[in-house]
């Protein structure tokens, strides 16, 4: 499902696994058209359960079930997940460690058309920062349909960060995931490019630039933000002695801010962070001129690590 979008990909893959595990029920808040959940309604319409435009209700419910036995998958776009519903979030799922999937859809930039209210571009940062809460954020439409059966069976309350668009493949059919364990996905030896979700495939076309200029970059694909895959990353920083983050987020408290606390208590190194930086984000054509315009291009990547390799040369 590589080249289909994560959402589709994903809608698809909860509705294969609900024919699979009878426990899954799947939640909505009228956006089911454009989440994909409608994929689970069309072959599941008993488990399946619309709650208007009403997140914070939605997550209630998703409680409810959880503490029923069930496995709710939550849809909703992610700004309103992360905002609207965030007390609930919070206590009924956190606090209370239920076992809640929050499938978030439309998340970054990737709802271009319908401005900043509906952009999530802090969302890594809210969810990340709330105790027992797992953050994954899938970098293709491969990896979004292999993580539902992975995060189904994970106990305990998952954060699931999804693009509406598609992204750069970047995964190969039956690649092995893991929760908690990043991926390789690239070989250097003169830094360390360190990206999730739509940037990951954007890294790995930096790094086919970088290397025109001389410069070997590594990438490492980080699919979940929390648990954070440390030991990979400060042994990537140990080999290579710099580090740029890259991630369709405010560069304050997602991944960047994750990878340089771990950087900085462990082995510190110079280090860049690609991302938006403390701005509202406006619409555009597409979402991929809203990323080029926003410090999110590729350009951005190159030329962060390009000044990294100047600072190690100083």
């Amino acid at each position: 499902m590589a080249n289909l979008s994560m959402r589709e990909a994903y809608g698809r893959a909860l509705a294969d696994y609900g024919a699979v595990n009878p426990k899954v029920v799947a939640l909505d808040v009228d956006t089911a058209s454009s989440t994909l959940s409608n994929f689970f309604e069309k072959r599941f319409p008993d488990r399946f359960f619309n709650f208007g435009i009403a997140e914070p209700c939605m997550i209630d419910a998703a409680v409810g079930f959880a503490l029923a036995g069930m496995i709710p998958f939550a849809n909703a776009f992610a700004a309103l997940a992360a905002l609207r519903a965030l007390e609930q979030v919070r206590t009924c799922v956190c606090y209370a460690r239920t076992n809640v999937k929050i499938a978030s859809s439309y998340a970054g930039v990737s709802d271009f058309k319908d401005g900043p209210t509906h952009h999530a571009i802090t969302d890594i940062a809210i969810m990340r920062s709330l105790p027992e809460m797992t953050v994954i954020v899938p970098a293709d439409g491969g990896e979004a349909a292999a993580f539902v059966p992975l995060i189904a069976e994970y106990d305990g309350p998952v954060y699931f960060r999804l693009n509406r668009a598609a992204t750069l493949p970047v995964s190969s059919p039956g690649e092995a995931l893991s929760i908690g364990k990043g991926i390789v996905r690239r070989q250097g030896k003169d830094l360390t490019i360190v990206a999730c979700g739509s940037m990951t495939g954007r890294s790995m076309q930096a790094a086919d630039a970088l290397t025109s200029k001389g410069v070997q970059a590594r990438v490492i694909e980080i699919h979940t933000i929390k648990p954070l895959d440390a030991e990979l990353i400060l042994q990537a920083a140990a080999d290579t002695g710099a580090v740029v983050t890259a991630e369709e987020h405010t560069v304050i408290g997602g991944l960047g801010s994750a990878v340089a606390e771990v950087l900085e208590t462990c082995r510190p190194v110079p280090l860049a962070m690609v991302g938006i930086h403390d701005t509202f984000v406006r619409t555009g054509p597409d979402p991929e001129a809203i990323m080029d315009a926003c410090g999110m291009g590729v350009y951005d990547i190159v030329n962060s690590a390009m000044s990294l390799i100047d600072r190690k040369k100083a």
